[in-house]
């Protein structure tokens, strides 16, 4: 039978893997688009200082690729960067990117069953398989606050960071308190003369343990690659996965209320000030944003030359920001590290699929897809880490590498030449779709907070149900609920 030709859209975690894979069943008909000129993804496009994985490295790598180099227990994004590469390298998958390759547009043909995918460059790929593994969180948000445009100082968003922005000895103001703004802050409170964090709410912070590994520690991973397993299936590791996941889905019970008491303990014992630490005290429950993970943002933020201010911006001015009470916090340097467009995925690239359906018709409501990977009237076109995914859950590289486990059993379908295209059926999709977001507003990302985990009507994009669902749901699609074309 005539070799399956695909496309895989990103050259980041997903789209790496994806090429491994395809190369491991022997299938060299593929080319990976990426639209920078750098592999990598988030850990290309952020490289802010302080940037850290909220995974510990043994647990971030492929399951196929261990990494015995990885230099501390939670690991930077230059070092994450650098594995990825390697591993790109090592399995064979450099010559299949092309870099500077943005996808501008896809447009299946039904009556050849393939899809015809547009670059900006003017190319065209004609495949039959079109893996989207653009990522979720790659397009900035930016702030819509007045005066912004008329600041003299450096402002930019941490996904763009500005490496002629001046932070030794200056006044840096820092717009936004998630991961990314609590890890900023922790890593500049030695060099700012003031940080101003400009805290819309405060956080749920979790204790973790951070410590680097010895030379003697990294040699013995290399002689022994037991011992990275006995830290990446570490059996505490996973007993606080399936605590999480289990609390966010059992918002009433006793793995929730664990964890809230962990937290709250760690902010009682951590802020010796009581104004301190009644304005980094949460009103809404943990895990509802996404939990920090950190094991010194505490210590740094009482630092004294650090000021979290909880009042409203009213307007930047050309020296600083105004803050709505007339309060005025003078600054060199504006991060805005107010996130992502979690909404937009492959977008704004155009997805025409079975009969003109577009993706952005398709998603009019809200991103969705069956089981986060597959579309009605979409034939052939998979996504990896797509919308209701569980993202914020666990490791995207074991979501990735068990979705991929799914896929290929789709695509075997195609190959046996039993079928040309297959496709989720609406009813399945409607039907998955009912079932998910009743579960979603059950879980804690619905429980009253604003979060980017939240599509435009409220309801809550992510994975509503436990760890272990994900990995039965994995496990083998359920053919019954596909169109296969003939």
């Amino acid at each position: 039978m005539k070799e399956k030709r695909y496309v895989i859209i990103g050259a980041g975690m997903a789209g790496i893997l994806a090429g491994i894979k395809l190369l491991e069943r022997g299938e060299k008909n593929f080319v990976i688009l990426e639209k920078t000129g750098a592999l990598g993804g988030t850990w290309r496009d952020n490289r802010y200082p302080g940037l850290t994985c909220d995974v510990p490295a043994h647990a971030y790598t492929y399951s196929f690729a261990p990494n015995p180099e990885w230099s501390s227990y939670y690991c930077g994004g230059a070092e994450i960067r650098r594995y990825f590469e390697k591993v790109a390298a090592d399995y064979g998958v450099m010559p299949y990117i092309r870099f500077n390759s943005e996808v501008t547009s896809s447009v299946y043909d039904e009556a050849n069953a393939t899809w015809t995918v547009s670059v900006a460059d003017g190319s065209v790929h004609e495949v039959d398989i079109v893996i989207a593994a653009s990522g979720v969180l790659h397009h900035p948000k930016m702030p819509n606050i007045p005066g912004l445009e008329s600041f003299k100082g450096h402002a930019f968003h941490s996904a763009r960071w500005d490496d002629s922005a001046p932070l030794d000895g200056s006044r840096i103001g820092i717009v936004g308190c998630g991961s990314t703004g609590i890890q900023i802050l922790t890593a500049l409170t030695g060099r700012a003369k003031q940080i101003v964090a400009l805290q819309r709410s405060p956080q749920w912070v979790m204790p973790v343990p951070q410590f680097d590994y010895s030379e003697e520690e990294r040699e013995a991973f290399r002689r022994d690659p037991k011992l990275i397993d006995e830290i990446r299936y570490n059996k505490d590791y996973w007993a606080a996965i399936i605590r999480f996941t289990e609390g966010i889905t059992n918002i009433d019970g006793p793995e929730m209320a664990e964890i809230e008491e962990l937290c709250r303990q760690h902010l009682e014992d951590s802020i010796k000030d009581p104004v301190l630490r009644e304005k980094l005290r949460p009103n809404y429950r943990a895990a509802c944003k996404r939990l920090i993970y950190s094991w010194c943002y505490y210590d740094h933020v009482q630092k004294p030359n650090v000021y979290v201010e909880t009042g409203s911006i009213d307007r930047v001015e050309p020296d600083g920001v105004r803050m709505k009470d007339g309060t005025f916090h003078p600054l060199d340097v504006l991060v805005l590290a107010t996130g992502f467009h979690a909404d937009r995925f492959i977008r704004p690239a155009s997805v025409i699929g079975r009969g003109g359906k577009t993706l952005d018709d398709a998603w009019a409501v809200r991103p969705t897809a069956y089981y986060a990977m597959a579309l009605p009237e979409f034939p052939n076109f998979f996504l990896l880490n797509g919308p209701t995914g569980p993202v914020g859950n666990f490791s995207l590289i074991d979501i990735a590498e068990a979705q991929w486990g799914y896929i290929v059993q789709l695509i075997d379908r195609l190959k046996d030449g039993n079928a040309r295209a297959v496709e989720p059926t609406t009813d399945a999709m409607a039907e998955y779709e009912e079932r998910r977001i009743a579960a979603a507003k059950k879980t804690i990302f619905g429980s009253g907070c604003t979060s980017w985990y939240l599509d435009d009507t409220g309801v809550p994009a992510s994975w509503p149900w436990s760890y272990q669902n994900f990995v039965d749901s994995m496990a083998k699609p359920n053919f019954e609920d596909y169109r296969f074309a003939a």
